[in-house]
């Protein structure tokens, strides 16, 4: 008994095989074809009598010669039998050019579609399929005007259909979304100015000179119906304040992993870990410290800030050997009893030589150098909102983090503790019924990380993006090539899992080459069928002497890497303002990736009218803070 072996190859595994239909559909007319011309023989024959109720050049249908043989063959035999000879000639001529049709079609050639792979580019079934582009609505859709999921969410790109239509891509599934663009690319009018015009619910937006508040702060507050928050710690006026020792939960039994994981952000600002002995020493101090100052605020009815801590580790008018001895003595709990993590902090610095107790000092109060400015001090110094309020709030909350180029590296240590709380604190627990997570928020969350690894390693948001999604956390990164993202000293290292847990990818025209040899290979290869001809004889010959043709699959990306570098980008002018959009590719996990189309969202009538409402003057405050008494708006 033999067995057929199932060696279909890639996807088209579960494809359905389509037969030749062909070969038995002109064997049925073969035979139908022999009951035409027995019928018309015999009705030639009596020379379309009328007797016979046979009518002069009429047609007539093949079954014809069946009826009139049950009729009168009795009386007509020879007739008939002649009438069969014609009809059984014909059907056997037409049979025998199937049967040598099968025999030529069997020994021809053929191509093997997908042997060395089956690649192709996604058509518009694929990408309706992939949910970036909306399905024709059913008629309970459509009465009902339920929207479907592909209408919303965010912008990962444009597509032309043959035609040239244009679509815009976008997803709005839990899933996120990996864009590599290059600097001056388009990143920001075809894909983060777009999203942040269109989408509803609340945003985290790590913001470079203030841009996008500028063109998306008014439609999202008057429109969208958002609280609109702008964090700019360098700025004078205008801002929101944010302390981040209020999102610490003092008195319960996460404060002290909540106090460990602020000071390890203070003390590693590029992400590379506690690598050297003083990193360690000044994170055990600062954990003390900090825990000592909310306690001894909470008694004293003061605030406690970050400022306050390096104030208390710098405090000219005072020894330091004064604040362990405080520390170690002090009762911080409502009995008089002290907290056994400050006093064990101080105890540690009181052991230590004085030399190196002078180093460890010296090394942690460094780490707070960037609260000394008065500006970033008055920013961090109270809360006028708090973490929870971005998913919890009654309305949807955009919060703008917005650091101006020059002030960029020396903030990075404080945006880098607003992010990693933000994923800390909004993911923090799930509860299930009836075997199913239950959600415990008001609104889902966008967070919008442009240029994400210059706010270096962050190992929380590397880690929790295989599981945020289920807290209603959509993340969208943006970075500007493959090498930004896999770098050992700023980014997550060849072993990074940014990629692997992102649905969807997208790419502008990149420039460098790892980054071309990543999408070729995300795009994946193909079978490119070859013919070769082969001529003999001579050229001035009436005829040539031989003809030989060879058909060969040759294997081939789809995309090469060279090709990926030489994708038309954006067409600019004189002023570097694009005028023209660029090509792009978007990969979606499990289908056929798309050659697409960069939008431009100031191409768009509707988008250029959503970018003209003028953002507000003084940013949004969820809580008023007067003579230390917090008031929730």
């Amino acid at each position: 008994m033999s067995t057929k072996h199932h060696n279909a190859v890639g996807p088209q595994v579960r494809r359905k095989k389509q037969g030749n239909k062909l070969l038995p559909a002109l064997g049925v007319l073969s035979l139908g074809g022999g009951l035409q011309a027995a019928t018309q023989y015999f009705a030639a024959a009596f020379n379309y009598q009328e007797s016979l109720g046979v009518h002069i050049n009429h047609v007539y249908s093949p079954w014809s010669i069946l009826q009139w043989g049950t009729a009168w063959y009795s009386q007509y035999p020879n007739e008939f039998m002649q009438a069969g000879s014609v009809g059984i000639l014909v059907s056997t001529t037409g049979l025998l050019s199937v049967a040598v049709a099968k025999v030529i079609a069997s020994n021809s050639s053929k191509a093997t579609e997908h042997l060395h792979g089956s690649a192709r580019w996604a058509g518009e079934q694929d990408i309706q399929a992939a949910g970036l582009l909306p399905r024709p609505r059913t008629f309970l859709e459509a009465v009902t005007g339920k929207e479907s999921p592909s209408s919303t969410g965010v912008y990962v790109g444009g597509w032309e259909d043959n035609q040239g239509k244009f679509y815009y891509l976008r997803h709005n599934g839990p899933e996120h979304v990996l864009t590599y663009a290059p600097t001056r690319s388009g990143k920001g009018v075809g894909l983060v100015v777009p999203t942040l015009l269109s989408w509803p619910a609340s945003a985290v937006i790590t913001d470079l000179k203030g841009e996008l508040w500028a063109l998306t702060a008014g439609w999202r507050k008057r429109h969208a119906k958002n609280k609109v928050l702008n964090f700019a710690p360098a700025s004078v006026s205008g801002g929101v304040c944010w302390n981040p020792l209020d999102e610490i939960r003092t008195g319960t039994e996460y404060e002290v992993g909540d106090v460990q994981n602020l000071a390890a952000l203070i003390v590693d600002p590029d992400g590379k870990g506690l690598e050297s002995h003083w990193q360690k020493t000044a994170f055990a101090l600062l954990v003390g410290v900090i825990l000592h100052a909310l306690y001894k605020a909470k008694q004293e009815g003061t605030q406690a800030t970050l400022p306050s801590v390096d104030a208390m580790l710098a405090d000219p008018n005072r020894d330091i050997a004064e604040l362990w001895m405080e520390m170690v003595t002090y009762g911080h709990y409502q009995n008089g009893e002290n907290h056994p993590a400050i006093g064990s902090a101080a105890r540690d610095m009181m052991d230590r030589p004085e030399e190196e107790a002078g180093s460890v000092l010296s090394t942690a109060k460094s780490y707070l150098a960037l609260y000394r400015d008065p500006v970033v001090a008055k920013n961090v110094s109270q809360s006028e909102f708090r973490i929870k309020d971005l998913m919890n709030h009654d309305d949807p909350v955009s919060l703008y983090i917005v650091t101006q180029p020059n002030d960029k590296s020396r903030l990075k240590p404080l945006v880098r503790v607003m992010v990693n709380m933000i994923v800390r604190l909004l993911a923090d627990k799930m509860e299930f019924e009836n075997g199913r997570p239950v959600a415990h928020y008001k609104h889902r969350l966008l967070l919008m990380l442009d240029e994400f690894p210059s706010l270096g390693k962050l190992e929380i948001l590397q880690e929790s993006l295989a599981f945020v999604a289920g807290y209603g956390i959509k993340c969208y990164l943006i970075c500007q090539d493959i090498n930004q993202l896999k770098s050992r000293e700023t980014g997550y290292g060849h072993d990074e899992q940014i990629t692997s847990n992102c649905h969807v990818q997208n790419a502008y025209p990149p420039n460098r080459i790892e980054t071309a040899e990543h999408l070729s290979r995300l795009t994946g290869q193909t079978t490119v069928i070859k013919e070769q001809i082969t001529t003999s004889g001579r050229r001035t010959a009436a005829m040539m002497g031989q003809v030989s043709r060879t058909i060969q699959e040759v294997q081939r990306p789809l995309l090469t890497a060279d090709e990926c570098l030489r994708m038309p980008g954006p067409r600019k002018n004189a002023a570097g303002e694009i005028e023209e959009a660029g090509d792009m590719v978007i990969y979606v996990a499990g289908y056929p990736a798309i050659y697409g189309k960069q939008p431009l969202y100031f191409k768009d009538s509707i988008f250029q009218a959503r970018a003209s409402i003028p953002a507000p003057l003084l940013s949004d405050k969820l809580i008023q803070v007067h003579d230390e008494v917090e008031i929730t708006i």
